[in-house]
């Protein structure tokens, strides 16, 4: 939602039609196209259609959407990762990444190019090296770079820069997979904790925690893991893997309200996008009222 309030922004500056204006031709070309789209992506035809372009425009990372084709960015690398091969569908190479974080936020890069990748191998993108990126797509929440996409070094200079995604505000009625989010939500219900074997300990156990939440715009089945399932049901390491425990405390959730933030993600077996939990708060008015009001400032 945040992305979609600072493209109408620019639409209307950029126009000079208000914000209004703006959000009413979103609207008509959203309805135009049976709902098929979202207000983000009504907006950027609108744009289009306005003779509106952004090729060339710098955008922060938090401003970044999926589904951009030719987005510049400007960041610093904040961890490499080693080069890896791949063999899909016919093809087979190499391919690199690297997270990469402005003040506003960080996000994964995936080098696709072998020209690219080689700069990974031969050490010429390093860790702490400030680059642009220009020309890259952006898809489940990560910017791709392919042989039609430029890196090279900037001399923009950061104070300081996110290490980790910063998630933005969301809905279950607009997600999206791969994107992060903040979402104010309802326990609606809850299913039997599952025991599974770890695959990254053998020998340890983990938990598995399903529940339906509902954010007033739609419901969506949600899963936490391990630590997030302890702070929701109050419980501690022993109440963990005690069924009875989880199946009692479990039933006391029903009907309350918490912020979660998580990432969608595609369920392989439902084949339907599903809310992978990363983190719980109690909400709080006076916390949304004071977000409110240091973005008036």
């Amino acid at each position: 939602m945040d992305n979609y309030v600072n493209l109408v922004e620019k639409i209307s500056k950029n126009s000079q039609l208000s914000i209004e204006e703006v959000e009413k031709k979103v609207d008509a070309k959203k309805s135009k196209l049976s709902g098929l789209i979202s207000r983000e992506g009504a907006a950027q035809i609108v744009a289009a259609e306005l003779g509106i372009s952004f090729e060339n425009e710098i955008l922060k990372i938090k401003e970044l959407s999926d589904g951009l084709r030719r987005a510049n960015v400007i960041g610093k690398i904040t961890r490499i990762f080693p080069v890896k091969e791949f063999s899909k569908n016919g093809r087979s190479g190499k391919f690199g990444s690297f997270t990469l974080g402005d003040d506003t936020s960080n996000i994964r890069v995936v080098l696709w190019d072998s020209n690219h990748v080689s700069l990974i191998e031969s050490g010429n993108l390093a860790q702490g090296n400030v680059i642009e990126i220009k020309g890259a797509s952006v898809k489940n929440g990560e910017i791709h770079v392919s042989a039609f996409s430029d890196i090279k070094p900037s001399d923009m200079k950061f104070d300081s820069v996110k290490e980790t995604v910063a998630p933005s505000s969301g809905n279950f009625a607009d997600a999206k997979e791969g994107a992060f989010v903040n979402v104010r939500a309802f326990i609606v219900q809850t299913f039997e904790p599952r025991f599974f074997d770890s695959k990254r300990n053998e020998g340890e156990k983990g938990v598995l925690f399903n529940l339906v939440l509902d954010d007033g715009h739609s419901t969506m089945r949600s899963v936490l893991f391990g630590d997030n399932i302890k702070k929701l049901l109050a419980v501690n390491d022993d109440g963990l893997f005690s069924l009875d425990v989880l199946n009692a405390k479990r039933a006391e959730i029903i009907g309350e309200e918490r912020m979660f933030t998580g990432s969608f993600r595609m369920n392989s077996f439902s084949n339907n996008l599903e809310f992978s939990v990363r983190g719980i708060e109690q909400f709080s008015v006076q916390n949304v009222i004071n977000e409110l009001e240091t973005k008036k400032v």
